[in-house]
């Protein structure tokens, strides 16, 4: 399959890890995320977030629609870069192969590209 990214939201697995596969891997039931088959080790808010953005590949997301969705406030409060923050600790931690799956829409927000 070569370098393609495969997204997959999984049911319980049977097995405790998933050896040997490669990818990103959100597991919502169990709240982890694999990349590559390595666990990455998420906060609660970069879990959601990346879990938001993996739900709907493509869809360009504000970042007051992510505030919304993903903190649970009704409206952009603070600077604005909270978002930006999180993103750029998520594409850390996804490492040099997948941190681009998360693209930069400029002057408006995010897109997740599997």
């Amino acid at each position: 399959m070569g370098a393609a990214l495969r997204v997959v939201r999984l049911p319980v697995p049977e097995a405790d890890e998933p050896a040997g596969e490669e990818g990103v891997l959100v597991d919502r039931e169990r709240r982890t995320v694999h990349v590559d088959g390595v666990e990455a080790e998420l906060t609660y808010l970069e879990f959601e977030l990346l879990a938001h953005l993996v739900d709907h590949p493509h869809r360009v997301h504000t970042r007051g629609h992510l505030v919304s969705a993903v903190w649970g406030y009704g409206q952009h409060v603070g600077d604005g870069r909270t978002v930006d923050v999180h993103i750029a600790r998520l594409r850390r931690k996804l490492g040099p192969r997948h941190r681009g799956r998360i693209v930069t829409v400029r002057r408006v927000g995010y897109k997740y590209v599997p």
